[in-house]
């Protein structure tokens, strides 16, 4: 998952010895659950195959400890799972996502996503108890169970969207416009994390920027750039997402990352065509783009409020 240029279909794949190590290590003390988030956004919006899901159920069963998974973006992993899972060619994106969903004990969902609607999510799990547990706190933070803060509207769109997320003409389209970006951008030379995954193009800022300091947040400069080139409003996944360790050092990830994420059912490929002119002309001039100085860090979740002044110039 952190070789840019690698080729393996299921990049999003927990590593299985790793995370018994981390089990191994915590014995004892809790670990409430763990979580495999289909598809992976952290790791470039990689998928995770049905063999890795099922084996990670069967090491945390081991252990004694569920299995959440963040489904916001199922739906697009199911489609991977049938294009890229040779036994699941023949198999519906449903019964995929039944399937997947077979080896969890509950999940997440931001509706935003794969239910393609404007805002809302539930969570689901299997057990009772927990699921009353949930419900309380749901009553003093969101609404009453039966709405959980979100207008009749919006739970009627979730109940139609995720009938459609799962429509696999839609998916081929939707995911095919997402591949069509990232071949340009290959085309032009633009560096990528490959192979292009379902929700957003990354371009590799490692290779892009080589010459900003991660201390100087590279991916969110370009962020920055790309704005003032051509209006097109990416996010950064890289040192500035990572936040800080428990020494108050910068965490410094392995990929530095510019995330162009396409929403559904909005753009033609046109629009695509502008956001490769943007990237292109910023590839030219990419020796002249400065890095950034953090001036304003909030205390949590920096990365969504935080401000920032060109180092050395002007944006």
């Amino acid at each position: 998952a952190c070789k840019p240029v690698s080729s393996h279909p299921f990049k999003g794949n927990v590593d299985l010895k790793k995370l018994e190590n981390v089990i191994k290590k915590y014995t004892g003390k809790k670990i409430p659950f763990i979580v495999v988030t289909v598809t992976c956004n952290s790791a470039g919006g990689q998928p995770v195959s049905m063999k890795n899901l099922k084996d990670v159920k069967k090491l945390a069963s081991k252990y004694k400890i569920p299995v959440f998974i963040d489904a916001a973006r199922y739906a697009e992993n199911a489609y991977f799972i049938k294009k890229r899972e040779k036994e699941y060619r023949n198999r519906t994106v449903k019964e995929i996502a039944h399937e997947m969903f077979s080896y969890a004990d509950g999940c997440t969902m931001s509706c935003k996503k794969d239910a393609i609607v404007n805002i809302g999510g539930f969570l689901a799990m299997n057990s009772k108890r927990l699921y009353q547990k949930c419900s309380s706190f749901g009553i003093l933070f969101e609404g009453f169970p039966t709405y959980g803060g979100m207008a009749g509207r919006d739970m009627e769109a979730i109940a139609r969207g995720l009938y459609e997320g799962i429509d696999e003409r839609y998916l081929e389209d939707r995911i095919g416009q997402v591949e069509y970006l990232g071949n340009k951008l290959k085309e032009n030379n633009i560096p990528i994390i490959e192979p292009v995954g379902g929700h957003a193009v990354y371009v590799d800022v490692k290779r892009f920027l080589p010459h900003i300091k991660p201390e100087e947040f590279p991916a969110h400069a370009l962020c920055c750039e790309l704005y003032v080139e051509s209006g097109v409003r990416a996010v950064e996944i890289g040192t500035l997402l990572a936040g800080r360790d428990e020494t108050g050092e910068n965490r410094i990830p392995k990929l530095e990352m510019l995330r162009l994420t396409i929403p559904r059912r909005v753009y033609t490929y046109r629009h695509m065509d502008v956001v490769v002119e943007g990237l292109k002309n910023l590839y030219k001039r990419r020796k002249e783009i400065k890095g950034l100085k953090m001036v304003y860090e909030p205390p949590i979740l920096r990365h969504f409020t935080a401000r920032f002044k060109p180092i050395r110039g002007e944006l």
